[in-house]
């Protein structure tokens, strides 16, 4: 395959549209363009005008599957421009919430998305008798994660109960200590899945650099932003950092951070600060946690499985030591300012930058979500698979490999990401 070009058009089964086109010439890959071809939904332009009372709801509808991420994102950029401390209670909250947020939505993705690769399945219809109790598993861990984001903040998804300032409703001890059972069940069957992961050979590896919220704890809401360098900036600072990246052959906007590619996400939320995962959690995954910091990309499957594991130990702790009472939110009155939130969505550090006028109305906004920043990341890890497998592998092969590659980054625009049709020339 000297000169070779490969068009992957229409990846299916994703929140949006992306394409992929690669090109060889003498052996040696020139060009990989991933495209996301989706039409600008104009977020930033969309949130112009709105009021800060209903701007959290609005944005959740931006994405299905991480509706909460980007609700809590909002709320706390608009805690920050006003000056506002919450409770301890309601960060409990918001740390609850998240909880299940990562437990439903890693488990849709190590399940049902990327797990068939492990077992070199299409799909998992097509696991054997023996491998169908992930599937059951899979139903388990997901309803665990559904029920703590119910009882917690009102729906698993479009959550109506976060607010600025507090929640509009608090939920009771009876139906918290309700979902236990659940959650020590998904607790009990994740471990087979997260063996299957660390035995699996897949290895794609290439030195890049890591960043993510990093804090006392390994926590999706408080910190710093870290780097692998171990460059450590407050959140109100990180757009000084962040360089946008356009390319042109894509609607989305790239990032670099530093000047440099880098890919945010569960692994590196684990490279950087598996210390802090909770106690019970480094005790039971011990094994799998010896494989971190990785710059295996596929190993950010295991890492999603370890971070449900933390969500519902710690989820545990909070349910078993904390007496949950309803208390007022915090009243404040508008002003104009500027405010930034950074929290971990499930695929990575999610950017909410808001500047608000006298009257509570956002005048400009802006939301860096992760898939923006992990784009050129992806690209060049996808030269580097192809580069070193184009003389070793048919067509076919590396199509697939591809394929696993993209899936185990879990990028926003795809929850299972399929190659329908290659076209080699």
């Amino acid at each position: 395959m000297k000169d070779v070009n490969i068009g992957i058009q229409d990846i299916s089964k994703i929140e949006g549209h992306a394409s992929l086109e690669i090109k060889v010439r003498n052996n040696e890959v020139t060009k990989v363009q991933l495209m996301f071809t989706e039409n600008k939904r104009f977020f930033t332009q969309a949130i112009r005008g709105r009021s800060i009372d209903v701007l959290s709801q609005s944005v959740a509808r931006i994405c299905g599957t991480c509706s909460i991420a980007h609700s809590l994102c909002c709320i706390e950029a608009i805690e920050n421009a006003m000056g506002l401390v919450v409770s301890q209670q309601t960060q409990l909250l918001k740390k609850l919430t998240m909880y299940g947020l990562m437990i439903r939505d890693h488990a849709l993705h190590i399940y049902l998305f990327s797990l068939p690769d492990v077992f070199n399945k299409d799909s998992v219809l097509d696991f054997t008798p023996e491998q169908s109790h992930f599937l059951h598993d899979s139903f388990d861990i997901k309803r665990a994660g559904n029920k703590l984001s119910t009882v917690v903040a009102g729906r698993a998804v479009h959550a109506p109960f976060p607010q600025v300032g507090g929640y509009a409703q608090v939920p009771t001890n009876k139906d918290l200590k309700a979902i236990i059972p659940d959650l020590k069940l998904a607790r009990e069957k994740l471990f087979g899945v997260l063996d299957e992961y660390y035995d699996c050979p897949v290895n794609y590896s290439r030195s890049t650099d890591f960043v993510a919220l990093v804090g006392k704890e390994f926590d999706f809401l408080e910190g710093e932003i870290m780097n692998t360098r171990g460059l450590c900036i407050p959140e109100k600072n990180y757009f000084e950092h962040l360089n946008k990246t356009v390319l042109p052959y894509s609607q989305a906007v790239g990032y670099k951070f530093e000047g440099d590619t880098y890919m945010v996400g569960a692994l590196a939320r684990i490279n950087l600060n598996k210390k802090g995962l909770h106690k019970d959690t480094r005790r039971d995954a011990k094994k799998y946690l010896r494989v971190f910091p990785s710059q295996n990309i596929f190993h950010n499957n295991l890492a999603q499985g370890i971070e449900i594991l933390h969500s519902i130990d710690h989820a545990l702790e909070i349910i078993d030591t904390i007496d949950f009472k309803p208390e007022p939110k915090l009243v404040f009155e508008k002003k104009a300012c500027e405010g930034v939130g950074v929290i971990e969505a499930p695929r990575g550090t999610l950017f909410y930058h808001l500047d608000i006028d006298a009257k509570g109305m956002v005048k400009e906004g802006n939301i860096v979500v992760p898939t923006q920043q992990n784009q050129i990341n992806m690209e060049l890890d996808i030269k580097n698979l192809v580069q070193n497998t184009i003389d070793k592998l048919s067509k076919e092969q590396i199509k697939y490999e591809i394929e696993k590659l993209i899936r185990a980054y879990d990028p926003c625009i795809s929850c299972a990401t399929h190659f329908l049709k290659v076209n080699w020339t």
